[in-house]
């Protein structure tokens, strides 16, 4: 399996959305018996998820006029 830190951003963003949707789905810990169970904190990974699509929107724009900006003068 490999690492998550050698996964691409898209690639670790579908593992984030995985472990999202088994804290949603499934609790956020569990016990059965004496064994226990305590998944990822939610905030924590919706976090990542926030950084990590914006890592991925980063590197989807176009270098070209990334640094651009517009500015209307008004003869008033």
């Amino acid at each position: 399996m490999t690492e998550f830190h050698e996964m691409t951003c898209q690639q670790q963003l579908t593992e984030v959305n995985k472990a999202i949707y088994a804290v949603l789905a499934g609790g956020q810990s569990y016990a059965i018996g004496s064994r226990s169970l305590t998944r990822a904190d939610l905030k924590l990974l919706k976090q990542m998820r926030e950084e990590l699509e914006a890592e991925i929107t980063a590197s989807n724009t176009s270098p070209l006029l990334g640094n651009t900006f517009v500015a209307f003068f008004d003869r008033r």
